[in-house]
């Protein structure tokens, strides 16, 4: 068996490295042309080290390979795991591996072994190094840039105080961790405005409180409410001041601001679930951020589907010369998986459906199909 083991998983990983490779190769060369229209830009200054050059290119297209990684490891298993798999179908290999006492249920377990070693693997390369790189590739774009945003309007955070609520907007995120367009409203309890603070530079400061720079704000004296109509002509008084140095006391942390600045795929677990935390907290929808949550964790598992879909290629007859059409089809197998794992979170999202089944449902479709096509196969053989 342990030769068996051998083999098999030799054969596989092989594969899934050089089918792997090939689609970084390829996404390096898509990200590298896309970069070349930046080339000879920079942040303002007139600097010469400032310029965005090839190397810079090169270093931030080079960060991005541990998403893609991450993105494309349940389709290379797949197509790597069906070539191997259709290919000692074909040179009758597999014939032989089951003569000599390799039944369905034992392949099926040494292919769910091998799956859950990428389980682990996405999941490391997901939580940890495609966020860390991801953050360094955005820091270092925004080093020539001058701006780390999203939209155009910048990431909107809210937070409840004690006694007043709090919208915030920051337009974007410099890569020293300054803030700039940084706009405050404050609401009382009753919804009614209270002031609007804006501050084209704000930083971060310890004891959980943000320092703008050169604040305007105006303050609102709402007239009092009572039973009887307000006057005709009874308007908000608006106080205008222009502060130097304004303290605001926050719980909203530089992470917090990233994460809102950053794509929800490409956070942390942890970070993910802060967020959804602070969201809650502040009686906001985390509905869209709930299902990239549980993606995080669900889409790890994918490679172990991804295994149980190639296990029935091993049990088809193969012509000479037929094996391309298969692996072709594993490739539209993967291509069909990774799209419904898309629409299957926008739907959610849409339609309000629980986010841990909008995320796991394409997972168990398709085992369910997997384990359908297998039971098939082996009683047909």
């Amino acid at each position: 068996m342990k030769t068996i083991r051998r083999l098999i998983y030799g054969e596989v990983l092989a594969a899934i490295a050089l089918v792997a490779l090939g689609f970084l190769a390829l996404f390096f060369l898509f990200d590298l042309v896309d970069e070349l229209q930046y080339l000879g830009k920079n942040n303002g200054l007139s600097a010469a080290a400032n310029i965005y050059q090839v190397r810079h290119a090169l270093l931030y297209v080079a960060l991005l390979i541990p998403n893609h990684l991450y993105e494309l490891l349940p389709i290379s298993v797949l197509i790597g795991t069906i070539f191997v798999m259709a290919r000692l179908a074909q040179s009758s290999e597999y014939t032989i591996l089951r003569t000599s006492g390799l039944g369905p249920w034992r392949a099926l377990k040494l292919l769910l072994v091998l799956g859950a070693f990428f389980v682990v693997f996405s999941f490391a390369v997901g939580d940890y190094v495609a966020p860390a790189s991801e953050r360094a590739a955005q820091l270092l774009k925004a080093r020539y840039q001058s701006k780390i945003t999203v939209g155009q309007t910048g990431a909107w955070l809210k937070e409840k105080q004690a006694y007043d609520t709090y919208v915030v907007n920051v337009k974007e995120l410099s890569p020293d961790n300054e803030m700039h367009g940084v706009k405050i409203f404050e609401f009382n309890n009753k919804g009614l405005i209270l002031s609007i603070t804006q501050a084209p530079v704000a930083k971060f400061t310890q004891g959980d409180a943000w320092r703008l720079e050169q604040a305007n704000r105006a303050d609102f004296e709402v007239p009092a409410l009572s039973i009887a109509a307000p006057k005709v002509g009874e308007n908000a008084k608006v106080t205008r001041t222009t502060i130097d140095s304004f303290r605001w006391p926050t719980a909203i942390s530089a992470e917090m601001v990233a994460v809102a600045l950053l794509k929800p795929d490409r956070m942390s677990t942890i970070d993910l679930f802060n967020y959804i935390r602070h969201l809650d907290a502040n009686g906001q929808t985390a509905q869209r951020y709930e299902i990239e949550f549980w993606k995080k964790l669900f889409y790890p598992l994918s490679c172990l589907v991804m295994v149980m879909l190639a296990l029935p290629f091993a049990y088809l007859h193969f012509r000479s010369g037929g094996i391309a059409g298969y692996v072709f089809a594993g490739v539209m197998i993967g291509i069909s998986f990774f799209l419904l794992n898309n629409v299957f979170g926008y739907i959610g999202n849409l339609r309000d459906w629980q986010p841990w089944l909008a995320a796991a449902a394409p997972g168990l479709l398709y085992m369910a199909v997997s384990l359908a096509a297998f039971g098939w196969l082996v009683v047909r053989h």
